[in-house]
């Protein structure tokens, strides 16, 4: 019964980072009220692109509103370039134009002549559609070992047997970040492997960090204060894992026209 509930407890923590970390990165859509008229409407604008124009919709929105996008390269200091949004499919819609893979958009918009987000411009970048064979694989093994890690962290609390958890737990995570993650990065961007000593890619390096938490905890099974260690392995995942994914990723340089790994 204890085992049920240890279980239930770490999926419920699990659930509620890996949704704190999707919310708050750079890749999820950005929720903006839109005022007209004493009525507030709510839309979202996209930050993440594939390989295609990009459409943006103002849900929503009554059809007889003026609205335009204000788009430029990032980073650059280019002069913006204005659209006009257009009814289709009973919506207002446009587009950005596609960029090169890691290539980035900035941009806000104005609606009924209020500016939204000009002081504080969106940023959308570009990449190569992931095969969902590689994506999901990598999310499910990503996921589970955050599970395993929380879970080995409540036997440490309870004093109950945790060996075997934490093996798992270094293994998902192995096969998670170091494997399938790597297949992830070069199908979107092109590289194998952005983070040190390659580049400043958080999401990288941050998987590395944990991972050798966690090797100094299989190193010290041993040791009588291990349970400490695991705790600290496991604390610290929480922690890094808590930095919105994709931070400090590939970005393409407009000046060299070459894609950048460094920050």
């Amino acid at each position: 019964m204890k085992k049920i509930v240890y279980w239930l407890l770490a999926i419920v923590i699990t659930l509620a980072l890996s949704v704190f970390q999707r919310m708050t990165g750079p890749t999820y859509p950005k929720k903006v009220t839109i005022e007209l008229n004493g009525e507030n409407y709510k839309v979202k604008l996209p930050r993440s692109g594939v390989q295609h124009d990009e459409i943006v919709t103002l849900k929503g929105i009554p059809s007889d509103t003026k609205a335009q996008i204000h788009y430029r390269c990032y980073p650059t200091s280019d002069e913006y370039t204005t659209m006009d949004f257009i009814l289709k499919d009973k919506e207002l819609q446009t587009t950005l134009p596609v960029q090169p893979v890691a290539g980035k958009l900035q941009y806000y918009i104005t609606v009924g002549g209020k500016d939204y987000l000009a002081d504080e411009p969106l940023q959308i970048r570009f990449r190569n559609d992931v095969p969902a064979s590689i994506l999901v694989p990598h999310i499910l093994f990503m996921f589970a070992a955050m599970l395993f890690a929380v879970y080995t962290l409540l036997l440490v609390i309870t004093r109950k047997k945790y060996t075997k958890w934490l093996k798992i737990t270094v293994g998902t995570l192995f096969v998670g970040g170091f494997i399938l993650g790597p297949l992830v990065q070069h199908f979107a961007f092109g590289p194998w492997w952005t983070g040190f000593p390659f580049g400043t890619d958080l999401t990288d390096n941050k998987t590395l960090l944990s991972f050798l938490f966690f090797i100094a905890a299989l190193a010290t099974l041993k040791w009588k204060y291990n349970k400490w260690i695991v705790g600290l392995a496991v604390l610290f995942m929480i922690v890094i894992f808590s930095i919105p994914h994709s931070t400090y990723g590939s970005e393409y340089d407009y000046t060299t026209q070459q894609l950048s790994t460094e920050k």
